[in-house]
């Protein structure tokens, strides 16, 4: 057998085992993740095949024959498991495309921390805020006020959506050293326009009360905060109308004294309130009156006390939370003050915003019926402030309080926002209350307080506060309170 024989019957033979062992297998095709680069090697596999067929001898050998059919038979075993892959492969995808459908999907930012599910019908949010005060009363010779560093408000906030309809939001207070629920309530969303919530929440009265604490101009809230409803359990429809320019609200309660907060009725009477609030320029950018709001609230219920420890009457506090007025409840025979019947308020509020400059009002009138032994009246205690506020860095301020342009910042030199602010309230007592109703020489018939501070508003989330207020009493007897000196600070932590 010639050299030449040699070439053509074995040569082929070899490049063929050789191919052969190096073309992958069907189980090695089962660990290749990638359809696309196994379709590519069978179609070099495919065109090498072609290419010895033509080059192989038209004498060819059953040996040659042979390997020549085992190649191809491998080719087809590739190509067959090449299919099963594509296949896998669009199936993982489509079952990774059904699992985002579902997957509930995290974030973190500003507004807190949230879990919503890839429809967006269901979330859980999850924020919060902290505030730590100190009172330092100056030129105290009477002793009536602590120097004193307190946690005003500590308040993680739950929030969830259901169904994309219904929002559930729970806040607890651990501020103080005590333990409050203060909101817990469900409002159906039907639409901008309606709404409906029930729970424990602000009645709709007080135009600063209604304010989140994390935007309030000032470290406490004025004197005419005294006069409406902290928090009450009822129900109440709500919305904005005409283009959202018109916010409503009205509901009933269950009915709470003054300036209080209750998880739970002492008698029958119910309170209605309500309230309107205009914006009508809120959407023209145009306008100098976009930072215009106006509005009135109400409110009517009938309220009646029990006892001394549930009489249905208020407290008053200054901004260092000393008291400054309170109904008798010392006397044996004729027992204490109580809440005896009709009880209205009635409020003007109302807002301006311009530029880096700002106006705020409220005026806040408060009747009530009370009785002491056999002896019946209606008191009408009344307050109103002004207050007013300029962001010296140039942002613009608003009810919902200011947000800074740029963000404290050491490496980029940016300071954030500084607000200087001033107000000025009174709230006056019925001249009826004393002496009867209430003790001239430990009440007083009223108060005046003016305050200035500022604000620096590091970032969306930390915010620095100081105030200097000073109140003036009005005697209602022979005796004078001492007015009050009162230097407050804030260090403000929210998400």
């Amino acid at each position: 057998m010639t050299l030449s024989d040699i070439s053509r019957r074995w040569l082929p033979i070899g490049f063929i085992a050789l191919l052969s062992v190096a073309s992958p297998s069907p189980a090695a095709a089962q660990t290749t993740d990638d359809p696309a680069a196994l379709q590519e090697r069978l179609e070099a596999l495919q065109q090498q095949l072609q290419a010895l067929r033509a080059a192989a001898p038209k004498s060819a050998t059953s040996d040659l024959e042979a390997a020549l059919a085992a190649l191809e038979q491998r080719v087809d075993d590739l190509s067959a498991q090449i299919k099963i892959v594509a296949r896998q492969a669009e199936l993982d995808k489509e079952a990774a495309a059904e699992r985002a459908k579902t997957a509930p999907q995290p974030a973190a930012g500003r507004g807190g921390f949230s879990l919503q599910s890839a429809d967006g019908n269901f979330r859980l949010r999850v924020r919060g805020y902290m505030q730590t005060d100190s009172r330092f009363f100056l030129s105290d010779a009477d002793q009536r006020g602590v120097d004193t560093f307190v946690l005003r408000r500590v308040r993680p906030i739950f929030e969830a959506t259901m169904y994309s309809l219904f929002d559930v939001r729970m806040m607890p207070d651990f501020g103080n050293g005590t333990t409050v629920l203060q909101d817990a309530y469900i409002d159906a969303r039907f639409s901008p326009r309606f709404k409906i919530r029930a729970g424990k929440f602000k009645p709709p009265i007080g135009f600063e009360r209604l304010q989140s604490a994390t935007d309030i101009t000032f470290v406490e809230r004025a004197l005419p905060t005294a006069l409406v409803p902290n928090r009450d359990l009822g129900v109440m429809v709500h919305g904005d109308v005409i283009d959202g320019n018109v916010a409503y609200a009205a509901g009933v309660f269950n009915g709470v004294a003054d300036g209080g907060s209750a998880d739970l009725d002492i008698q029958d009477g119910k309170e209605a309130a309500g309230r309107i609030f205009a914006q009508p320029w809120r959407t023209r950018r145009d306008s100098i009156w976009q930072g215009l709001g106006f509005g009135v609230a109400a409110s009517y219920g009938n309220q009646r006390g029990v006892s001394a420890a549930s009489s249905g009457l208020p407290t008053f506090k200054t901004a260092g939370q000393t008291t400054f007025f309170g109904f008798r409840g010392d006397d044996p025979v004729l027992g204490p003050v109580l809440a005896d019947g009709a009880h209205t308020r009635w409020s003007l509020q109302g807002h301006y915003y311009f530029g880096s400059h700002g106006v705020f009002l409220e005026q806040v009138r408060s009747s009530q019926q009370v009785k002491r032994g056999p002896t019946s009246a209606t008191l009408d205690d009344s307050s109103w402030q002004v207050a007013t506020t300029w962001v010296v860095t140039g942002e613009t301020p608003s009810y919902r309080g200011v947000t800074p342009r740029s963000p404290f910042d050491l490496k980029a030199g940016t300071l954030g926002a500084v607000e200087l602010t001033a107000r000025y309230g009174q709230l006056q007592i019925d001249r009826a209350t004393f002496p009867y109703f209430a003790n001239a020489a430990t009440s007083t018939r009223g108060a005046e307080a003016w305050t200035v501070g500022c604000n620096w508003i590091l970032n969306s989330g930390v915010k620095v506060m100081a105030n200097y207020e000073q109140t003036r009493f009005d005697a209602a007897g022979s005796a004078q309170r001492r007015r009050e000196h009162d230097l407050l600070t804030r260090m403000q932590f929210s998400f």
